[in-house]
């Protein structure tokens, strides 16, 4: 009797505590739900801010940074036209040996290899045509090749502008009947964009302060920024020149006068947009 009363009792005891167990287990499973759904809930919440800028409150400013610097390079265009018959390869020569002592008289006057490029090669030829039609069957004949042209052309890029009138004028000396697209710019740009770019990062802070101010709110974290540079693109100047000619028949002048040369300067300009949170 004793034994079955104490077999009762172990049986009572596991059982009591397999239950408690159960609800042990319950209740941290529902814990555990709750918590992986409200991190859940938080991760979605922030990630849909993140894919989604305008799910929050915010507002965006602009600015403008703007940086006047003088031009540290010139460039030009020169270009050596030949014409003449069907013997391309008289004209080929005739070209290259101008085009080489205008390289080379670029070079002497302080031009680096890297300074210098060719821009253009062509050979092109020049037709004759019948001037004639179909009349009574009588077919014009196909036109004719009486010669060729021959075009090279060269970028300079001069470094030193107290050289750049006497390189135009030389190189027209050496052979170039052709001068075209001088233009002034800045070598490496970076130095003078980042300042431009500070300048409208400052602005736009500036203004955002202001409309929070103006607003009643405090400026949050900031959201993103973007940036619309403009960098002027070359403008080409044309060079004054104290003769009535820069040479532009086939042979080159004598003695071009060297043109007068201003750089002037140039006007570099940073726009920033940037999106803060409303606090």
């Amino acid at each position: 009797m004793r034994e079955f009363e104490k077999e009762k009792q172990i049986r009572y005891y596991w059982t009591t505590m397999e239950q408690k167990i159960k609800n042990y287990v319950g209740w941290a499973t529902i814990f555990a739900l709750v918590v992986v759904s409200a991190s859940a809930w938080m991760y979605a919440g922030s990630f849909a801010k993140q894919v989604d800028p305008a799910s929050m409150r915010t507002f965006s400013v602009s600015g403008d940074g703007k940086v006047i610097t003088v031009p540290d390079v010139a460039t030009f265009t020169f270009s050596v036209i030949t014409e003449g018959g069907k013997n391309l390869g008289d004209l080929q020569e005739q070209n290259v040996e101008k085009v080489n002592k205008a390289i080379a008289f670029v070079k002497e006057n302080g031009v680096a290899d890297k300074d210098i490029q060719t821009q253009q090669y062509s050979v092109e030829p020049r037709y004759q045509y019948s001037n004639c039609g179909v009349y009574g069957g009588t077919v014009c004949p196909p036109p004719q090749i009486v010669g060729y042209t021959v075009r090279q052309s060269v970028l300079v890029k001069v470094r030193d502008f107290d050289k750049a009138g006497d390189m135009i004028s030389g190189v027209v000396d050496e052979g170039a009947n052709s001068v075209s697209q001088l233009d002034f710019t800045i070598d490496d740009p970076t130095k003078v964009l980042a300042d431009a770019r500070s300048q409208a990062i400052e602005k736009a802070k500036e203004k955002a302060a202001q409309i929070a101010e103006a607003g009643g709110f405090s400026v949050g974290k900031l959201i993103s920024i973007d940036e619309g540079g403009y960098y002027p693109s070359p403008q080409y100047r044309n060079a004054k020149v104290m003769n009535e000619t820069l040479g532009y028949g086939m042979g080159g002048a004598d003695m071009v006068a060297a043109p007068a040369i201003e750089a002037g300067s140039e006007e570099v300009t940073v726009t920033v947009n940037l999106r803060y949170e409303i606090k």
